[in-house]
Parts: C-alpha cells; sequence; structure tokens
C-alpha cells in the first residue's frame, strides 16, 4: 500500500489564485484586503525566476465618469475608509532575490499604525495577539500572515476528518492516558478509577471539538466535491455545417470577420456567402462572438448535436471538470494522455510545478482516481513524466489501477534537449502506460529505433553505487588526484582493456579528470568511443563521448541508457523543434516546450485504430497538442475520434482555443500564415464545443451565510439542542440559498454567479447556464435542441446513460404559464402518457397529468419529474 503525508486529501489549489480577504473587529468595523494586481509568473517571461511577494500598492490616480458624462479625476490610495469599510491594497509582484514576505508585511503594519492613529475606530488592528515566538504580533500583523501564506502554501480538504480525529484521540488515550505499559504494576489498579473519569472528560470534551472542526471540513469538502456550474458555452463550427443565411449573418459580424484575418489571414469581407461556402468550407465561426439567438439558430440546424461534435475544449480546473463529466462519459473514454507538471519548478512551464512530493502524489492521485471512472473497457493511459516524480507515480497508478497487469510498459523518448550544464546531461523522458483492465496491446510492440542518452550517477550512494568503466588501451586511469587521460586516439584494434571508476560526490567529480597537454579547443567535444568498439559501464549504459573543456577539464560524459527495444520510442523531434512548430502557426512564442505532435499522435492512435468514435481525453491539455495531434490522424486515417481537453489556464484563450481552430483550417503553418499543400490548406470538418465552469473559488465567492430570522433560544429549544445544531448542522442550514436557491429556477435564463475574471480576485456577475449544467449532470448525450430563449423556452431531447429517451425542458415561468406550456407541447405532439419519451422534466409548478414510468420495477417511478429536484440532488450527490 502507497502511504504519503497527505493521503486521503483533496488538494484544492492548482495555480495561482487570488481572493479578497475581509474581517470584522471586535467594533464591528470590517476590513479588506484587496488585491489591485497579481503579476504572475507564466509563459517564458525572463523575470519568471524573481520572487514574488505581497506589496502595499502605490497611490493611483483614476479617471471615471460622473453621472453628467464629465470625467473627474480620483485618487486611488493604498489604504482609505469607504461606506464604514477600511480598504488595503495590495500589489503581488516581483522583488528583488533574497527579499522576503515578512519585510514587506512589517511595513504594511507600519503604515496602517500611522492610519489608525488619525483613525480611532480601527485602532483594534493592534490588539495584541501574540505567539511564542512573536509576542508582540498584533491583530493586523496575523490576519497579514494568514493572507499572504494563502498562495505560498498548499492547501487540502480532508476526506474524512472526523473518523481520522477519533482515531488519534484514542490513540492519544490508550497511550498517553491509560499507561497501558504500566498495568501490570501493583499502583496500577489504584488509578484505574481515577484514569476513567478522566478518560470520559477527555472524550467528551474531545468530540464535541472533534464534531465542530468535522463540520467545517465536511462544508468545505461539499463545496469542493459539488458539481460546479457551466459558466458559458459555445462553439467552434466550420462553414460547412451551416446554412447560406448563418453565413450571411456571420458576414455581417464584425468581430467575426476581424477573428478570421487574425487568425487565418482570411478577408472575407468582400465574399458573398454562397462563394465562401464553396471556397473556404472550413473557415471557423466562433459562436461567442455573436450573440446568444444566433447560437440557438445554429444549435436547431443541427441533428444528433453531441454525435456530430467532434471535440469538447473545457476552461476549467481538472478536477472540477472531470467531476462534471462524470454521469455524461462514464466508461466512454477509450485512450487518456496526459502530460502533467512534472514537479521541476524551473523548466519554463507557464503552470504550477513546484509541489512538494507528498502535495504533488494527491494532486495527482484526486486526478488519475476520479478519472478512471470515465475509462472503457481496454482502454489505456498513457503518462508522460520524467525522473523527478517517476516512482511516486509508478507506486500511485499501479495502486489506482490496482490489477496485476496495471502497469503495460513504460515507454522512453528522446527528448534530445541541448547540451546542459553540470557533469552528467540528460536526455529523455519517459510515458508511462497502464491499462484499465489486462491489456496485451504491447506484447509485440516495436517503437523501431533510436538513442536514448541519459545521465549516470548524479551522486554515489548506497542505492546507487560508483559504476565502473572500461576503457580502451592508452588509457592511464589510476585513481589519483590531477590524474590524466593519456595516449593517442585512432583507429586502434587492440583487445587489451583497462578498467576504471569515475568517483561522483554531489554530482561532481571527487578526482578531476584532465586531457594530457598538448590538447587544444578544437578537441574539446572529441568523440573517443564510435561505435567500433562500444565501451559500457557496469550499469550496461554505454560510453557514448567525453566532452572536456577548452582547458581539458572533463566537462561530462554521455551515456546511452541500458534499454529494451520495446520501450523505445521512434524518433518524434525535439520538445525545441515542437516549440518551433508553435511559433510558426501564431508567429509569437506563446507557449514553451510542447510535446511532439506526432509523438501523441502515435501514442493515441495505438488503442484507437479501427474503433467507431473513440473518445481520447486529455486533462492536462496545455496547449493543446492532444486535439492537433487528434485531428492530424483523423486528417491521415479518415477517422472518427472524438477529444475532450481541459485546461484551467490563461492560456486556454490565447493559445489552446485559437491553436485548434487553426488546426482546423490548415494542416501546415509558417509565420502565422496557413500554407497550401498538394490538397490545399486540407481543412477538415469541425464542431467543437467550448464550456468555462465555476471554479473552487467561485463557489467561496458566491458563499453567503444567513442565520436563522429566530434564535435558537428564543425558540426555546434546549441547550443540547442548540449545541447539536451549532456543531452539526449550522454551516449546511445557514448556507442553503447560496449554494443552490430552486427559487432562482422561476426565470432560469437570468441565473446569475459572480465569476472570477483575473486571477487577482476580480469577478464580475455572469449568466450561468442551467440548461448545459442540467445536460451534464444528468448525463445526457443531446440529439436536439430547441433554444427560444428570448420568448421564455428552450427545450432539449436527447438519451441518457441507461438508454432512456428524455425530454427536458426550461421555461420562464413569468412568460410562460400553464396555458402557454400545454400550447407548446401541443404544437410538438408531445404528451406524458406517450411512449416516444421514458422521461419528462419541466421546471416550476404545472399541470401536466402525473404519469408512472412504464417499468417493472417494484417501486413505480414518475415520469413527469422537477427539474430543480432533479438538479439538487445531482449537484451534491
Amino acid at each position: 500500500m502507497l502511504y504519503w503525508a497527505n493521503k486521503d486529501q483533496y488538494y484544492t489549489k492548482s495555480g495561482e489564485n487570488f481572493s479578497n480577504y475581509a474581517f470584522h473587529l471586535p467594533n464591528g468595523k470590517k476590513v479588506q484586503f484587496r488585491l489591485i494586481e497579481a503579476d504572475i509568473a507564466k509563459d517564458n517571461r525572463k523575470d519568471n525566476d524573481k520572487i514574488r511577494l505581497f506589496v502595499l500598492a502605490e497611490p493611483q490616480i483614476k479617471i471615471e465618469v460622473d453621472e453628467n458624462g464629465d470625467e473627474i479625476q480620483r485618487d486611488i490610495l493604498p489604504i482609505e475608509e469607504l461606506s464604514d469599510e477600511l480598504i488595503i491594497r495590495f500589489e503581488y509582484k516581483a522583488v528583488k532575490k533574497g527579499e522576503k514576505q515578512p519585510t514587506y508585511t512589517d511595513q504594511a503594519v507600519a503604515s496602517l499604525q500611522k492610519f489608525a492613529f488619525q483613525n480611532q475606530d480601527f485602532l483594534q488592528l493592534f490588539d495584541l495577539m501574540p505567539t511564542d515566538n512573536d509576542k508582540s504580533r498584533t491583530l493586523v500583523k496575523k490576519y497579514l500572515q494568514d493572507y499572504t501564506t494563502k498562495n505560498t502554501a498548499d492547501y487540502f480538504i480532508h476526506k474524512n476528518l472526523g473518523k481520522f480525529l477519533n482515531q488519534e484521540l484514542d490513540f492519544y488515550i490508550k497511550n498517553e492516558v491509560m499507561n497501558l505499559d504500566d498495568i501490570q504494576q501493583e499502583t496500577a489498579f489504584s488509578t484505574i478509577e481515577q484514569n476513567l473519569n478522566l478518560i470520559k472528560t477527555l472524550k467528551t470534551i474531545g468530540q464535541e471539538i472533534i464534531a465542530f472542526l468535522a463540520q467545517l471540513e465536511d462544508f468545505q469538502k461539499k463545496l469542493w466535491l459539488k458539481k460546479k456550474f457551466v459558466a458559458g458555452s459555445h462553439y467552434l463550427i466550420t462553414l460547412d455545417h451551416l446554412s447560406e443565411e448563418l453565413i450571411e449573418q456571420a458576414l455581417q459580424n464584425p468581430k467575426q470577420l476581424e477573428q478570421w484575418k487574425a487568425l487565418f489571414n482570411v478577408d472575407a469581407s468582400g465574399e458573398i456567402a454562397e462563394k465562401l461556402c464553396k471556397n473556404q468550407p472550413h473557415l471557423v465561426v466562433d459562436t461567442s462572438l455573436f450573440d446568444t439567438e444566433f447560437q440557438a439558430k445554429v444549435l436547431r440546424e443541427i441533428d444528433n448535436l453531441d454525435e456530430q461534435t467532434d471535440g469538447l475544449l473545457i476552461h476549467s480546473d481538472n478536477f472540477q471538470a472531470l467531476n462534471l463529466l462524470q454521469e455524461r462519459y462514464k466508461e466512454q473514454v477509450k485512450c487518456i494522455y496526459i502530460d502533467p507538471p512534472y514537479n521541476t519548478d524551473g523548466d519554463g512551464f507557464p503552470y504550477k510545478d513546484s509541489y512538494k512530493h507528498s502535495s504533488w502524489i494527491s494532486f495527482m492521485e484526486n486526478r488519475i482516481n476520479i478519472a478512471r471512472k470515465l475509462h472503457k473497457e481496454e482502454s489505456l493511459c498513457f503518462i508522460s513524466i520524467d525522473e523527478n516524480e517517476t516512482k511516486n507515480l509508478s507506486f500511485l497508478a499501479e495502486n489506482i489501477f490496482s490489477h496485476e497487469k496495471s502497469h503495460v510498459v513504460d515507454l522512453i523518448w528522446n527528448t534530445q534537449h541541448s547540451q546542459q550544464s553540470g557533469l552528467f546531461s540528460v536526455y529523455h523522458e519517459y510515458v508511462q502506460v497502464y491499462s484499465n483492465i489486462p491489456s496485451n496491446l504491447f506484447d509485440n510492440f516495436d517503437g523501431g529505433t533510436g538513442e536514448i542518452i541519459a545521465g549516470a550517477m548524479k551522486k554515489i550512494s548506497a542505492a546507487n553505487p560508483a559504476s565502473e568503466f572500461t576503457f580502451p588501451t592508452g588509457v592511464r586511469f589510476d585513481g589519483n588526484e590531477g590524474q590524466e587521460l593519456t595516449g593517442i586516439w585512432g583507429d586502434t584494434e587492440t583487445l587489451e582493456l583497462v578498467s576504471g571508476r569515475f568517483i561522483c560526490e554531489n554530482g561532481k567529480l571527487k578526482y578531476p579528470v584532465t586531457l594530457k597537454a598538448g590538447w587544444t579547443q578544437k578537441n574539446q567535444m572529441h568523440q573517443f568511443f564510435y561505435g567500433k568498439r562500444p565501451v559500457f559501464d557496469t550499469k550496461g549504459q554505454e560510453v557514448i563521448d567525453f566532452f572536456f573543456t577548452a582547458t581539458g577539464k572533463l566537462k561530462s560524459i554521455k551515456l546511452r541508457s541500458k534499454i529494451t527495444p520495446k520501450s523505445l520510442l521512434p524518433e518524434f523531434g525535439t520538445v525545441s523543434q515542437s516549440t518551433e512548430k508553435l511559433r510558426h502557426m501564431f508567429n509569437a512564442e506563446l507557449f514553451g516546450r510542447p510535446k511532439p505532435v506526432e509523438m501523441i499522435k502515435y501514442l493515441v492512435g495505438l488503442p484507437t485504430k479501427k474503433i467507431n468514435s473513440p473518445i481520447i481525453l486529455d486533462y492536462f491539455a496545455g496547449s493543446g497538442t492532444t486535439a492537433h495531434a487528434v485531428i492530424n490522424l483523423n486528417r491521415e486515417d479518415n477517422g472518427k475520434r472524438k477529444y475532450i481537453l481541459v485546461e484551467q489556464g490563461e492560456y486556454f484563450d490565447s493559445v489552446l482555443k485559437p491553436r485548434v481552430q487553426k488546426v482546423v483550417y490548415s494542416e501546415k503553418w509558417k509565420d502565422g500564415k496557413p500554407e497550401k499543400g498538394d490538397n490545399g490548406y486540407n481543412g477538415v470538418s469541425q464542431i467543437v464545443k467550448v464550456l468555462k465552469l465555476e471554479s473552487y473559488e467561485d463557489t467561496l465567492n458566491n458563499l453567503e451565510l444567513r442565520k436563522p430570522v429566530q434564535d435558537l433560544a428564543e425558540l426555546g429549544l434546549s441547550e443540547s439542542v442548540q449545541n447539536d445544531y451549532l456543531l452539526h448542522y449550522m454551516l449546511d442550514v445557514e448556507s442553503q440559498g447560496s449554494l443552490l436557491n430552486t427559487q432562482d429556477f422561476q426565470k432560469p435564463f437570468d441565473y446569475q454567479l459572480n465569476i472570477a475574471t483575473s486571477s487577482a480576485g476580480a469577478y464580475q456577475a455572469q449568466r450561468i447556464d442551467l440548461v448545459e449544467t442540467f445536460n451534464y449532470l444528468i448525463g445526457l448525450c443531446v440529439e436536439e435542441v430547441d433554444d427560444k430563449r428570448e420568448k421564455g423556452i428552450v427545450s432539449v431531447i436527447g438519451k441518457l446513460p441507461n438508454g432512456e429517451k428524455a425530454f427536458i425542458l426550461w421555461r420562464d415561468m413569468e412568460k410562460i404559464g400553464y396555458d402557454e406550456l400545454n400550447r407548446y407541447l401541443d404544437s410538438r405532439s408531445i404528451k406524458a402518457g406517450d411512449s416516444e419519451f421514458d422521461l419528462i422534466y419541466i421546471n416550476g409548478d404545472h399541470n401536466i397529468p402525473t404519469v408512472f414510468a412504464d417499468n417493472d420495477d417494484v417501486v413505480k417511478t414518475l415520469k413527469v419529474r422537477s427539474i430543480e429536484n432533479e438538479f439538487l440532488e445531482r449537484m451534491f450527490e
């Protein structure tokens, strides 16, 4: 059993996300820390290696427009009181190396102290809150330390804190109170009664504390596991799916024409619809650039919508996306490829990549575990990784997949990185392969030929003893300090060999090795062993080259790893070449170190050959290489593979989505422009759905706790009942209205939540797509959408995971009453008693006859069901 420090916990922070922070002083005054700007490390910026800290903001000038339309200038101060609330503004920015957060925290405290002396209402900020290490710590310093720590620490939610703490309490009592080791002493029995009273007291008090802590933790778990709302949905759809009327509307949209020019270098301003559809059938229309009615018209014209949809792009934390996809895609995914953070902190990835090992394992366990439920029988999971976490990943994945042959193979591919600094250079990474059920897919796998170059002996230890090398004749290797490699190297065929050892400590040679005098700078990368007589160390690694500096000092040794042919992937190009290809697509370097498209195409093609419409999932999508690979693979063999990509980074909109649009339009790109080949641009027909989900932070930002109108004591409830409420039920009861209020379903198309618009904590009210959210909650495979929300009604037809056909009807209760509802159903020839639909869902009150579903169950189920009840149950199940 693999065990680690954060086992049984959810890792809840997968990137930088800054929230505003507020608290109340004892006198009732509210204080809020507000972040006005967050300068996070991203892409390949030159300052990514700088330290970033919370710093009190500088005064700013803001231009606002008053009620008369006149511009007025307002000073934005770092500390100011607005409407009985103290606002303290911070920036999160790069500072000089070596500087620490406590320095800037103390500076903020000093500035606040000056303000408080002039504003006596806020003197309570400086009430003492001492600690053992800081006797003079004040209340405001405590809150500042909490606030600044939030984005420098890892956060977890325990899966069952009550059980864990009760076990710890019992362990403490048995080992520290009962004194079991002393039970055989004569005096032991005289203290039993005293110990029993102490144990009873400890249990009583401890269990109440645990109950309260468990309520807090279980409430957070409820928020984390709550299915997240679809905060926005739109489609990317090629012109060949649209009618001339819709294409004409697209031509009248300046935003769409501007996007075509920017992405595809296409000027369609003078085109007529018929000509454009004929000459440019694979131009991609982005429905997010239009009003809701345009998308509604598009969807009304497409039959079997989900079946015809080729790809799904989800902008979301991957755990939350996988959680929402459970019903819809359970046991349907044929292949998963992921390229998670390698946990190297500094290799150029534009997302959080510096977890502690235990955090990283929890982070991965949460996601691999929930994704496994989506695996189809005989499916494969490919995971890219390097040496930093390859062992932990192996233990973890084999625990999760847990059958005898779950680990299929570790594939090795040659990254061919540029020469690295240090003694040994690493030129390879791994793709670990796991199967959902025992698979023989790789039994006869031949990856082809190639060279895997790896480093050896980074540090001599008991687990990694010094490796012995054998050198051709002519080498004097005596192991003494200042030793030389002597002899003239040529085409000698002598059989005489001399053995020796290189000794490493902390990644450096213990003894220096130098070339004999007379070698010059031009010889500094001389190849000593070039294949006529392979030279191996005792670990089975072949010595390829010695590299020396211009002064003759040994710089590094290049070794070829001992590998088996089936573990070796063919050459697919380097990450540097992949970066260059992506640069050509955008005419800018927007994303560093993407994996080679050809490699992913090769991998996902292995389990999806000759399979009807297999689904390929990548929930660490990065720049979108997996979608690129699937589209190209389908382009080559006319396959019908579908892809689902999940990514939470800011580059979802700037890289991933436009990359998919570009790949659909043209196979080849140079300097940001499409290139014609023998088949023109070789575009493909495509329908891609794009979703944005509510985040966990959004859930927290929308949370409001409302106390009961009447105090519990005033209701005459006993003290024990009041305590039971506080310890077990308070948070669930007082948060209900803000988590999901079914009263809002009276006007479902106007439902809004505050959704984050930047990592600095800014948010704005946005309409939530309840229709799309409900489809995923019940796992509906959508066939038909009749979207007339401007008239107050939307209906959806599709199939549920169990094969039942469902009709879902949403209506604005103010526009569609009983009579209007019945007329709409009559116009669609829909009657509850008919056999056309197995289930009918309707929001709000209605007068549709109650009918029981036609099944053989002892307990009959209603055929006409409430959307509100189903929504609430599914959201929190």
